[in-house]
């Protein structure tokens, strides 16, 4: 293990409840606890717990600031009401994803965003280097945990522990101090199912989470997280979304105002827009059994040669078939193209499919 692989506040308490460590962006984090089957089905039939606090705050503040800001990132922040929140992407001038993040309007010019854990110094360099004088964003990353409590029972959890707080409605935002205590909640989720993330200092970072735990939730790693994300076809960045594809072609432009005005990348999404996007984000699904897929299997049509690669891949455990994306050539995107995923050599019929794999009934 490197010696520079950084740990979160929960760190000690995960192995004390058994959970299994692996590096993961340069974190080392809980891949899974009882099993990644347990607790995916915990968090489709009931709740869980994941530990985010590798993820990265930052807290940008002063006249103007949403105002600025929508010159920056791709979605529209004037659509954000106080307490909003709005899923949106920070862009190269490609229009390629550096990253893609959640974004709160806090008050009238105070905004804070949650940042992928891998991209938080990228993240940070590319926004202050745009940064006006009299702005201020902050990177408060290293003073915060958080935890995403997700499943059709965390309205129960909240309702136990926060009786004195009305949980937000969906892609909104509450902020409350307690003991002394600044803690937020927001109520937005990467499961497919209800839920919210916890955010709180990090030095209560192991009090918050055991006694989320207590009240029920069963703690989760990142296995269930990527497999429950993807039955959804929630992209994960560096995998589903990188600096070399936009959002369009990962058929994500509703989270770009291209009519809002200019904002960085949006010339070369309106170019591709214009031009023809070359290559689409796809959903494929085993049409029979056939070994786990994985993120950089090839992609062949079906009798003939590769086509592309895996981005993601999993065998899901709610449909008990393997499913991935991959981006294809937009001549061989369409629904119902026969392919087969090459798994070290032996080759599994699958097929393109509608988004998502899974919903909810």
């Amino acid at each position: 293990m490197s010696d520079t692989m950084k740990e979160t506040p929960i760190a000690a308490l995960h192995e004390e409840l058994g959970g299994k460590m692996v590096p993961f962006a340069g974190w080392r984090m809980p891949v899974q606890y009882s099993s990644i089957i347990n607790e995916h089905t915990a968090v489709r039939e009931r709740v869980g717990i994941f530990d985010i606090s590798h993820m990265g705050q930052f807290f940008l503040s002063g006249p103007g600031a949403a105002k600025w800001l929508n010159t920056v990132l791709a979605n529209d922040v004037n659509k954000l009401g106080l307490g909003d929140a709005q899923y949106t992407f920070l862009l190269n001038p490609s229009g390629g994803v550096i990253d893609d993040l959640i974004i709160y309007r806090q008050g009238e010019d105070e905004i804070f965003l949650v940042v992928n854990a891998s991209m938080i110094d990228e993240d940070f360099a590319a926004l202050s280097a745009l940064l006006p004088a009299e702005l201020t964003l902050t990177n408060e990353s290293a003073d915060w945990a958080g935890m995403a409590i997700q499943g059709p029972e965390s309205t129960a959890i909240h309702e136990k522990l926060f009786p004195q707080v009305e949980l937000p409605t969906r892609n909104r935002i509450v902020i409350w101090e307690q003991d002394g205590e600044k803690l937020i909640i927001c109520r937005t989720g990467y499961t497919g199912e209800d839920g919210y993330e916890f955010f709180c200092p990090a030095g209560s970072g192991s009090k918050w989470f055991k006694a989320i735990v207590d009240a029920g939730a069963e703690p989760c790693g990142l296995g269930a997280r990527d497999s429950l994300r993807l039955e959804v076809c929630y992209p994960l960045n560096g995998s589903d979304l990188a600096a070399d594809k936009t959002p369009l072609q990962a058929g994500l432009g509703f989270f770009c105002a291209l009519d809002k005005g200019d904002f960085v990348g949006r010339d070369a999404l309106v170019a591709q827009k214009e031009n023809g996007l070359g290559e689409r984000l796809v959903a494929i699904q085993y049409t029979g059994r056939g070994a786990p897929p994985r993120a950089h299997y090839p992609v062949c049509l079906a009798g003939g040669e590769p086509i592309s690669e895996l981005s993601s891949g999993v065998l899901s455990p709610s449909l008990k078939i393997g499913i991935g994306m991959a981006y294809l050539p937009v001549e061989h995107a369409k629904i119902g193209t026969q392919l087969e995923i090459d798994v070290r050599g032996r080759r599994f019929p699958a097929e393109v499919v509608k988004k998502p794999f899974y919903k909810k009934g």
